[in-house]
C-alpha cells in the first residue's frame, strides 16, 4: 500500500524567516537557509542532495529534530548524547503533517550509528526487563557485524513498515551491491505504507522511481531528475571515458 498524497506522514516543510534575526552565523548562513523555499515532500521518497557543506546534514537533523528524534539517531524512544553538536535549526522549521499517523518511524544517521549501537548495548546491559532492544536489530551485536550488516540489521529487522524513515548518508558503508540491496528495501517498506526522506551522495540510492530529488546548492534548493544531478553525470562521464578523466586528472603530475 504505497502512500498517497492524501495521507502521507509528511507533507510540506516551510521555516519561520520572522523569527531569524540574522544571516551571518550558522546554520542560517547556509545557502538553503538564506534561500529557503517551501519543500513539498513527496509521499514515497524525498532525496536531499548536494555538495558537501551544502547544508544536508543539517537541514535532516533540524527535521528529525523537530519531529522529538534523538539528534545522533534511533527511534523515538532514545534518548542519548555523546557529543552536543546539533544547531537550533529545529526551533525555526514548520512541519506539516497529514492526517495518518506513523506506527513505526527511525532516524538513522551513518555518522553517529557507532554511538547509537553503543547505547542499545548499554541499556540492554543495565536492564532486566522484557525484550532487548537488540532483538529487535535482528539478535546480534551490531558492534560484532561489519559497519555495513550492522546498516542492514536497521534496514531488514528494525523498520518495520507503516513508517517515516528518515536516512542521512546510508551509503556511507554500503558497497554498490548493497546499495541495491537498500533500494529494494526502501521499495518493499514503500509497499507498506512507508515515506522516507534520504540524505545521499550515491546515485544508485538516488534512482527510486516514484520519489523527488530536490538538489542543495549556492543558490537555495531546486527539484532535479538523477540524470541532471552532478552525482549521476561525473560517475558516468567517468565510466563512459575512464582513460581521459584520468589523463586530465593527471595531467598536473607530468
Amino acid at each position: 500500500m504505497k502512500l498517497s498524497k492524501d495521507n502521507q506522514y509528511l507533507k510540506r516543510l516551510n521555516l519561520k524567516t520572522e523569527s531569524i534575526n540574522s544571516y551571518e552565523t550558522f546554520p542560517f548562513s547556509l545557502s538553503v537557509i538564506r534561500n529557503f523555499k517551501e519543500l513539498l515532500f513527496h509521499p514515497n521518497v524525498t532525496y536531499i542532495i548536494g555538495e558537501n557543506g551544502m547544508g544536508k546534514s543539517t537541514l535532516l537533523e533540524g527535521i528529525a529534530i523537530k519531529l522529538g528524534f534523538n539528534p545522533e539517531g534511533g527511534t523515538l524512544n532514545f534518548n542519548f548524547s555523546n557529543y552536543d553538536s546539533h544547531s537550533n535549526l529545529e526551533q525555526y522549521l514548520l512541519l506539516s503533517k497529514g492526517t495518518r499517523k506513523a506506527r513505526d518511524s527511525f532516524f538513522f544517521r551513518a555518522e553517529t550509528f557507532y554511538n547509537l549501537a553503543t547505547n542499545i548495548e548499554e541499556l540492554d546491559r543495565d536492564s532486566s526487563f522484557g525484550p532487548k532492544i537488540v532483538d529487535s536489530f535482528g539478535g546480534d551485536s551490531l558492534h560484532e557485524q561489519s559497519h555495513g550488516e550492522s546498516f542492514f540489521a536497521a534496514f531488514n529487522n528494525r523498520f518495520q513498515g507503516n513508517g517515516l524513515y528518515i536516512l542521512d548518508e546510508p551509503e556511507a558503508a554500503l558497497s554498490p551491491l548493497r546499495q541495491m540491496s537498500l533500494l529494494s528495501r526502501i521499495h518493499e517498506l514503500v509497499n507498506k505504507g512507508s515515506q522516507f526522506i534520504i540524505s545521499t551522495h550515491s546515485p544508485i540510492i538516488m534512482a527510486y522511481p516514484n520519489s523527488k530529488i530536490i538538489k542543495l546548492s549556492e543558490e537555495g534548493m531546486k527539484e532535479t531528475t538523477l540524470e541532471n544531478t552532478d552525482h549521476y553525470m561525473i560517475m558516468k562521464q567517468f565510466f563512459d571515458d575512464k582513460d581521459r578523466v584520468l589523463h586530465h586528472l593527471f595531467k598536473q603530475d607530468s
